[in-house]
């Protein structure tokens, strides 16, 4: 059995192909020998296949003697929520915004943060030791030492109940939310708290099926959201992806509102009442330099990291900031949340347009104004052979030299897929998309073949 390999969220792949039951229930006891908590929460989201793999996962657990706490279908940042209240690790089985064939399991300390680089690498290295019996005889409990796997009835409720509680005793009255849930983990919540704030709510994927999950629907295709939100002459529309973790967003014009730009309002708005903390934002590499150049304009700092929320929250706590976030819409307010939460920033996006008296569409009009910036997903079977890939980083840096100071390129291997990722800006568009088309050519040909 191959090992698992954790990316930048945790470790994914094809449910019961890639990620099997029996690769679960190693993992399940490799996290309780390096995490050695008494209990751990695990929640999931609506795939088919996450059942099965979280009742393996659990199994795990209680095989070394923790227990392990069911809290259901519950969005990520739910799960981090709970197990930061309850004072213990948990897990999540989910695939994010992947196809609902691919499944997953992302781990949480009893922070609620995700877990340090070191710690998922020593969870690695024990799992190697189980898959292997490198340790020996199984080191297992009897009796009264074997764990025990039950429901928490409360978790929802915690959650809901955080997410209210966010805007200070504002409410939502007199706004219209589309949202859409993606057929994900906040299909019931996301409506739920949105009314319960005071928002008139139309609901779009609502009804997960297990197979439905993120299918033309949700994050990563939020077409039929701009539609609905027209055609109800709504004032809001927010997609979520399928464990809640991000959201973009909708104007009433039906016009797409990046993570970027809704991070770009975020920063004024708490630059403007005294909130954000040392007048900056933590952003990733993969943010457009038309974000940085917005910030500079109006006098706030930028801070850059790896992609993925751990780096950006690993940057929030260094410095004690207070706010961060991704182009995917991955955002985090440090003082609310210990991760990106898709339902908690729709929340806060339609408070502070309630706020201002002003549409997203007036806000959000020429605040980032874009470089053209051009993404191609190279399939590669083992990404992680770009960085000794000498031929392709030679052309990098010619087409670095060529672009200038107003352009920029970033190639990376996906945490999350067998992808490299060829990402260019450029201050035309025919030239980035030239320079993405030649060195993803060149990325597959050099790396195309195991």
């Amino acid at each position: 059995m191959a090992p698992a390999r954790f990316g930048t969220d945790g470790v994914r792949g094809v449910a019961n192909e890639d990620l099997t039951a029996e690769l679960a229930l190693a993992l399940g006891r490799a996290v309780a020998r390096v995490l050695p908590a008494p209990a751990f929460v695990v929640g999931r989201d609506t795939r088919r296949s996450g059942p099965l793999l979280q009742a393996a996962f659990s199994a795990g657990l209680a095989t070394e003697g923790a227990d392990a706490f069911d809290l259901g279908v519950l969005p990520t940042p739910g799960v981090a929520a709970v197990a930061e209240r309850r004072k213990v690790p948990g897990a999540v089985i989910s695939a994010s915004h992947n196809p609902f064939a691919d499944n997953g399991i992302k781990l949480f300390s009893s922070l609620g943060t995700k877990l340090p680089m070191d710690v998922e690498a020593g969870v690695e290295r024990e799992l190697d030791a189980i898959l292997a019996d490198a340790d020996g005889p199984p080191r297992r409990p009897t009796g009264r030492g074997v764990g025990r796997i039950s429901t928490d009835l409360e978790a929802g409720r915690i959650y809901r109940d955080l997410l209210v509680s966010t805007i200070d005793g504002r409410t939502l009255e007199g706004m219209h939310v589309v949202v859409d849930c993606a057929n994900g983990a906040a299909s019931d919540v996301a409506p739920w708290v949105l009314a319960e704030l005071g928002a008139r709510v139309t609901t779009l994927h609502d009804a997960p099926d297990g197979t439905n999950i993120n299918d033309k629907c949700g994050s990563t295709d939020p077409s039929q959201l701009s539609l609905a939100v027209m055609e109800h002459r709504a004032d809001l529309g927010l997609a979520l992806d399928g464990d809640a973790d991000r959201v973009i967003a909708v104007d009433h014009t039906g016009t797409i509102v990046d993570g970027d730009v809704l991070l770009a309002l975020f920063a004024l708005d708490l630059a403007g009442r005294g909130r954000l903390a040392g007048n900056t934002v933590v952003v990733t590499v993969m943010t457009n330099l038309g974000f940085r150049l917005s910030m500079d304009t109006h006098g706030i700092a930028v801070r850059e990291t790896d992609v993925g929320d751990r780096h950006v929250l690993a940057a929030l706590d260094a410095d004690g900031l207070s706010l961060g976030g991704e182009q995917s819409g991955h955002i985090i307010f440090r003082a609310l949340s210990t991760t990106g939460d898709g339902v908690l920033t729709g929340i806060a996006l339609a408070d502070l347009v309630q706020r201002s008296g002003r549409p997203l569409a007036g806000l959000a009009d020429g605040l980032v104004e874009r470089v053209p910036q051009v993404l191609v997903n190279v399939p590669i079977p083992q990404p992680e052979r770009l960085a000794d890939c000498t031929e392709v980083w030679e052309a990098v840096h010619k087409a670095e030299a060529e672009l200038g100071h107003e352009g920029r390129v970033l190639l990376r291997p996906s945490g999350t897929e067998p992808l490299v990722r060829v990402m260019v800006e450029a201050r035309l568009e025919a030239q980035a998309n030239a320079v993405a088309a030649q060195l993803a050519g060149l990325v597959e040909a050099a790396l195309g073949q195991v």
